[in-house]
């Protein structure tokens, strides 16, 4: 299946900035069962000034803000090839060592709630035993839209008791981790079913298993990914795949509208 992605990101401030920097991991990589055919992007607003491939070998774009501009525009668009490929995406490739993927983070730190759910799931096999994990988190964890903050951890996602698809990931890799899969984030793109239109990128999580190397999950919608799932950027949390991140000098106030299409090309 062949999927056409269009990914807006748009800051608008109230006054001039006079320097800013951005970080971009929004180009997908081609891995087994998913294949880029063409990408590119664009800045209105900004410069790139260069791109590099990261330890997780994310394609990483920097930007810097044309001087005095009040709004900064960038455009990502593309065609992906995609496999279905059960989930799996392989077995573990890069300098990374795989014993990085069990250290814990800011976001995926361990604690009461992460070892409770840990402790509940249930299999006779390493997958089946993640499979049951990811079924517990979304029955502690129900998906609201808006319901948390983006600097929650999966501590707080689990005590409050609702989260979006960043939190069912966060707790998802704090429990792997703590059962002794190396785990990371992923952040990505989704065709949905119902529509073309989407406010967000999306999220799931990876574990490796022995054999069968690194296999996905996406707790939100309670399903491994499947062909309708574009990889872009992987990490050992939000903060090491999100999108877009960076400042901006000055005291502009900033307001950010975040467009995204996914489509079937036939």
């Amino acid at each position: 299946m062949r999927l056409k992605i269009s990914h807006t990101t748009r800051y608008d401030y109230d006054a001039p900035v006079p320097f800013g920097l951005q970080q971009l991991r929004k180009t997908p990589k081609s891995t087994r069962g998913q294949s880029v055919l063409n990408w590119k992007t664009s800045v209105e607003g900004g410069s790139k000034q260069l791109s590099f491939e990261d330890y997780h070998r994310n394609t990483t774009e920097l930007l810097s803000f044309d001087a005095g501009t009040t709004s900064l525009v960038i455009r990502s668009e593309g065609q992906v090839q995609m496999a279905d490929t059960a989930g799996i995406v392989g077995l573990h490739q890069g300098f990374t060592p795989l014993w990085l993927f069990l250290r814990g983070t800011a976001q995926t730190q361990i604690g009461a709630g992460v070892r409770q759910i840990a402790r509940s799931a249930e299999g006779g096999t390493d997958l089946k035993l993640l499979h049951d994990l990811s079924a517990r988190i979304r029955e502690a964890i129900s998906y609201e839209i808006n319901a948390s903050e983006p600097t929650w951890s999966a501590e707080d996602a689990i005590a409050a008791g609702r989260g979006v698809c960043q939190d069912h990931t966060h707790v998802f890799v704090a429990c792997a981790r703590h059962l002794g899969f190396p785990a990371r984030y992923v952040s990505g793109y989704l065709m949905m079913n119902d529509r073309v239109d989407q406010d967000a990128t999306h999220a799931w999580a990876e574990a490796h298993v022995d054999d069968l190397g690194w296999v996905g999950f996406d707790v939100s919608n309670a399903i491994s990914p499947d062909m309708r799932y574009v990889r872009v950027a992987t990490g050992l949390d939000y903060t090491e795949a999100a999108p877009v991140s960076g400042r901006h000098y000055g005291s502009a106030g900033e307001t950010l509208s975040v467009s995204v299409e996914v489509m079937q090309q036939q």
